[in-house]
């Protein structure tokens, strides 16, 4: 198994995307009540900041603040995920590896992270998190995009 060696900084400030595991699926955006609640949960028990997201059907980008002194993103991204799953019905195929873990077969098991490093790094990746679902043909304006913190931006 491979060991991932991620940048973490005490409190610091991270990009992430986030994708489903089956690309084909909307499952993020057919039950974005569940995904924000599911998020609101961790929120709750291990606090962090929203600074901007947006959410397609099949994968999410977000940009996110821990907490002074804390860089447990990957703990944070773990209970989000399995607080997701738990609420949707089985109906995934899963692979005997995923059985064998009691996984489910809805998201990717990896997330792909970047500390943002100063001023100008957080503003590209904001700008790209609301250009996103433009660059992926789903809207013609980042403005027409319901699912997106564009619109706090604007």
């Amino acid at each position: 198994m491979s060991n991932y060696v991620r940048y973490r900084v005490p409190g610091g400030c991270y990009f992430f995307t986030v994708n489903l595991l089956d690309r084909k699926k909307h499952l993020l955006t057919e039950h974005i009540d569940l995904l924000r609640d599911s998020f609101r949960t961790v929120k709750q028990q291990r606090p962090f900041h929203i600074d901007a997201i947006v959410v397609l059907p099949e994968h999410l980008h977000c940009i996110l603040t821990l907490p002074e002194g804390d860089d447990d993103f990957s703990g944070r991204w773990r209970a989000i995920k399995k607080t997701f799953s738990k609420q949707l019905p089985i109906t995934e195929h899963r692979s005997d590896v995923r059985l064998k873990r009691h996984e489910r077969g809805i998201w990717q098991r990896r997330f792909w992270e970047h500390a943002l490093r100063d001023e100008l790094d957080y503003a590209r990746h904001v700008d790209y998190i609301h250009y996103n679902p433009v660059k992926h043909g789903w809207v013609e304006r980042a403005a027409d995009w319901q699912y997106s913190s564009f619109h706090r931006f604007v």
